[in-house]
């Protein structure tokens, strides 16, 4: 497989590397079972150093032959090139292709584009090289203690570092971690130090003693620890930081060469006496929990405080080998290689994460298990437990049957809490730290696995080698139940009767005696608080949230509300409170279905379950179980259901005005059998209503009708404008529905149509509101008819006939009815309006005519007057009569005059007299009469002239005479 390859080529590298150094040319092996694969065959002399590209398709050796071979995966050589000095050093760009290899005069740097290799002098021996992680620069160690920093560009030098010493620099690497922002190199010299660098060539830290000339450095491939060998025989862990951790492999011999498996825990290293050794490393896990706080050791020298339930995290830097960690409430021991460290919260906060030391133990102990509680560190060593405290001086100690597998604070008093402890013999005790004596539990066949206890402390549940889960009652010793194929358990916290095991891949949840729930999840449970449950996978600690919905509707199922209602507090969805409420109630138990609804803020449920409690507080007798679950079940949407209760609880109305607001009229029939009248004119009336609201008018109508609602069937027909309709109603009615009837008639009069509404009217018998309506309709013969019937409504009909008629230019009729109608000074005033408009318009003939009509109009009222015996009435009306009687005749003849001086063509010649009769009538209106008679008189005689002059005078002289004297009187005039 190409990743296995890729795996084994890169261990090639370093069995090449150590094999070479004693013999003359390389060999290759088998890195899985040290299998002798083949020999190398190119060099001429001592192979010294080699190296993988990487993606293992090449590699490169180099030796004291000067020459750099490079070769394909098949071990077939298909490049060599020169250098002028044995090869110290060849090492692969861990980026591109190109390749540096190193000697005692100068480097070379070669790429399969270039033709040539570039070379570069230097002064002084290189005897190690390493790339940084991105592959632009390389670090080249020398034999005089420097340390030269160089691009992969042109090969220049960057930076230079001078150690202090001048002692050789015989190993040196650059941390591959990508995820580091920062290049580190880290530098290891035969002055015995290890020290770390930048790529700017700062320092980083101080320089750490290793005790040992060291051969071999090398980084783990995620850059976590340092594996270093040399003069003291061994290979070592170390952290990126420098701290000794432990020894990984003792090689008998100077150590030369180390490297790491890419993706696994193998460390392979070659020693000074031709041997090579493969050593398996396996981290364990180094943890502790205390319910929703969890601490584990990190890169073996830092420890994380993690709390699960809300992602925070806190770092303690022990800088030494954290060896056991142990957490309880605001207690934290962490043991390193010579000492015990107590840590303690700054605060009793729940969400406090930040941790003091309290005490130190200054002692080296040799433990299997660690503990701790308020006062005291419990260490367990094979079957013995003993007690410190924080002073570090030893309390107590118990000596068991058996060797201890598993121990657990299970909370207590300060100072006196309890412990479960679990043997290899099956025994699981009970042991108070201030009480030297054990009490036994329970008594298994089986070596003891794992344990806890519920919350209430009444249950006990083992797992044992045999992978089976038994749960036990405590006071009983009772074995509950049994589940195969347990691998780890843990109690619920908030829930005594819940607890959750993995198995096989699979998380099982179970709750009291119920079957167990399933789902599928990797990993060990090691904790279980509310919906969270710990699960430990691959050194890493997850909080999964896990409805409880299985175990909840198990509850449900069993009709055990209160219990189900306390596993959903653990932690459920909306729609699994939705559907707890909804049983509870259905069940009509209201406390847990309140609570549920509140859950959800389900306003609409909690006002019905209010009201049903007002109702029951009330004692109603609408409050039978049966009405309940009706009214429930129609809150609810489940109508037929609600119908069904409401008919066995016989509230068949309710059912029927149910049905009636869901428009669901026929279900609604089924329930009208015994039901009264009214309830039947009510569906009815809703049946109405529902037409109305899909805009079927003509359905509504007669449903309203049939239900004697002709209120409403009266607004729908006239909003349609449907007068068959209205005239269908109408005559249905009679006269005791007044309102109706009169609604009917305005509906008439706004369609214009007058005949039904007088129909209507005549049918209440209201005379004053047909006689309005035949003034508004104009119908005057029909009003005048009606009130030949009845007299008192004269006045009514014939001063609105006045006004119609003066408004249409009939005066005279006007006048006429505002004497009929008994109103002489309303017809006068039409009068004086009519004349003044009149004179207004220059309308003198009709001005004229309209001040004789006022002046006998006032002659009347003279009359009338004299008959009352109103003397000075009378004498103020002969006034207006003489007034009017004379603008009459000044209008009518100055009419005359306005012809003829306005008018561009008239019939008034100048010969005729009528001008001058006029004007003259105007200026001396009284002298007149005497004028004229005289006028007359002389007209008279001059013709009798004209007769005799003709035969004694001459005409012309008479007529010219005549002609002067008429021209003279006009221009007079």
């Amino acid at each position: 497989l190409p990743e296995l390859n890729m795996k084994l080529k890169s261990w090639h590298k370093k069995v090449l590397t150590k094999v070479v150094s004693t013999q003359s040319t390389g060999r290759v092996y088998n890195a899985v079972n040290g299998e002798f694969i083949a020999p190398l065959k190119g060099h001429k002399d001592a192979v010294y150093c080699v190296c993988y590209n990487r993606d293992g398709s090449r590699f490169a050796s180099g030796g004291a032959d000067k020459t750099v071979i490079i070769w394909t995966d098949d071990l077939v050589g298909i490049l060599k090139y020169q250098h002028n000095e044995a090869i110290q050093s060849v090492c692969y760009n861990p980026v591109t292709s190109h390749l540096i290899s190193c000697t005692s005069i100068d480097f070379g740097i070669w790429s399969p584009e270039q033709k040539s290799v570039v070379k570069h002098k230097v002064s002084n021996k290189i005897t190690t090289s390493s790339w940084t992680k991105d592959g632009q620069y390389a670090a080249l160690g020398f034999y005089s203690g420097q340390i030269s920093i160089r691009a992969l560009k042109g090969g220049e030098e960057r930076v230079k570092i001078d150690r202090p010493g001048g002692a050789p620099i015989w190993c040196l690497a650059w941390n591959p971690a990508k995820t580091e922002a920062v290049d580190i190199m880290a530098v290891a010299d035969w002055n015995q130090k290890l020290s770390f660098y930048q790529l700017n060539g700062r320092q980083v830290g101080k320089d750490r003693h290793l005790g040992f000339d060291p051969g071999c450095l090398r980084w783990y491939p995620g850059g976590e620890y340092l594996l270093i060998g040399g003069s003291n025989k061994e290979v070592g862990l170390y952290t990126k930081e420098g701290i000794y951790l432990t020894k990984i492999v003792d090689m008998g011999a100077w150590a030369w060469c180390v490297d790491v498996f890419p993706s696994q825990n193998y460390i392979i290293a070659g020693s000074h006496d031709g041997s090579i050794k493969v050593t398996q490393l396996n981290f364990n896990t180094v943890h502790g929990l205390y319910k929703d706080r969890y601490a584990y050791r990190e890169n073996m020298t830092d420890v994380i405080i993690q709390n699960l339930l809300q992602d925070q995290k806190v770092k303690i830097k022990c800088r030494d080998w954290v060896k056991k960690v142990a957490i309880y409430k605001y207690r934290l021991a962490v043991q390193l290689p010579d000492k015990i460290i107590v840590y303690e919260l700054y605060s009793d906060d729940v969400s406090d994460m930040h941790y003091r030391v309290k005490d130190k133990i200054m002692q080296r102990f040799d433990c299997n298990l660690l503990v701790v509680t308020a006062h005291h560190i419990l260490l367990c060593k094979d079957h013995r437990l003993q007690a410190y405290a924080f002073s570090g001086a030893k309390e107590r100690e118990w000596v068991l049957e058996a060797n201890i597998r598993y121990i657990k604070v299970i909370g207590g008093p300060p100072g006196k809490e309890g412990l479960l402890v679990g043997l290899r013999n099956g025994q699981v005790l009970k042991i108070f730290v201030d009480n030297p004596f054990p009490m036994l539990i329970i008594k298994q066949p089986q070596c003891i696995r794992c344990i806890d206890i519920s919350m209430g402390r009444d249950k006990l549940a083992i797992i044992d080698e045999t992978q089976t889960c038994s749960v036990y009652d405590i006071k009983t010793k009772k074995l509950l139940f049994q589940e195969p194929n347990a691998t780890s358990l843990a109690w619920n916290t908030h829930n005594g009767d819940m607890m959750c095991f993995s198995s096989n891949g699979y998380l099982n949840i179970k709750a009291s005696n119920f079957p167990v729930h399933q789902r599928k999840m990797q990993g060990y449970v090691v904790g279980f608080t509310g919906s969270k449950i710990f699960c430990l996978q691959n050194l890493t600690m997850q909080a999964v949230d896990v409805p409880q919905s299985a175990p909840m509707n198990q509850y449900i199922e069993k009709k055990m509300f209160h219990t189900a209602y306390n596993v959903a507090c653990l932690g459920v969805t909306n729609n699994d409170w939705l559907n707890l409420a909804n049983e509870a109630l259905e069940n009509l138990n209201l406390e847990v279905a309140k609570n549920a609804f509140t859950r959800v803020r389900e306003l609409r449920y909690l006002e019905f379950i209010s009201n049903i409690e007002e109702r029951k507080q009330s004692k109603a007798a609408e409050t039978t179980n049966n009405l309940i679950l009706a009214d429930y079940y129609a809150f609810k949407g489940e109508f037929q259901e609600a119908a069904k209760m409401y008919k066995k609880s016989g509230n068949e109305d309710k059912a029927m005005a149910m049905f009636s607001d869901l428009r669901q009229f026929e279900n609604a029939k089924d329930f009208l059998t015994s039901s009264d009248p009214k309830n039947i004119k009510g569906l009815i009336k809703r049946q109405a209503e529902w037409c109305k609201s899909t805009n079927d008018p003509g359905s509504a109508i007669d449903l309203y009708m049939a239900a004697s609602a002709f209120t409403e069937a009266i607004e729908i027909a006239g909003k349609q404008k449907w007068t068959d309709k209205l005239v269908e109603i109408m005559r249905q009615l009679d006269k005791s529905y007044v309102e109706d009837l009169r609604g009917c008639a305005l509906h008439f009069k706004e369609l214009g149509k007058y005949e039904f509404a007088a129909e209507a009217y005549q049918k209440l018998g209201e005379l004053n509101s047909l006689v309005e309506l035949y003034i508004e309709s104009h119908q005057w013969q029909e009003a005048f008819t009606l009130c030949e019937d009845h007299p008192e409504f004269k006045e009514s009909v014939y001063i609105p006939y006045a006004n119609f008629l003066a408004e249409n230019d009939k005066f005279d009729e006007a006048q006429e009815a505002y004497y009929i109608a008994g109103k002489p000074t309303e017809a006068v005033k039409v009068l004086e309006k009519l004349t003044h408009n009149a004179v207004a318009e220059r309308r003198f003939d009709d001005a004229s005519y309209y001040f004789w009509k006022l002046s006998m109009a006032y002659l009347k009222l003279a009359n009338q007057a004299q008959s009352r015996g109103s003397e000075e009435e009378v004498n103020q009306y002969l006034d207006k009569f003489q007034d009017y009687q004379h603008r009459a005749e000044i209008y009518y003849v100055y009419q005359t005059l306005h012809r003829y001086t306005e008018e561009p063509f008239t019939s008034h010649l100048p010969e005729h007299c009528s001008t001058w009769h006029a004007s003259f009538f105007i200026t001396y209106p009284r002298k007149f009469l005497t004028v004229y008679l005289k006028y007359r008189y002389c007209m008279l005689w001059r013709n009798k002239a004209r007769t005799w002059a003709r035969t004694r005078w001459r005409v012309t002289r008479l007529t010219s005479y005549n002609s002067w004297s008429y021209r003279a009187d006009s221009s007079r005039l």
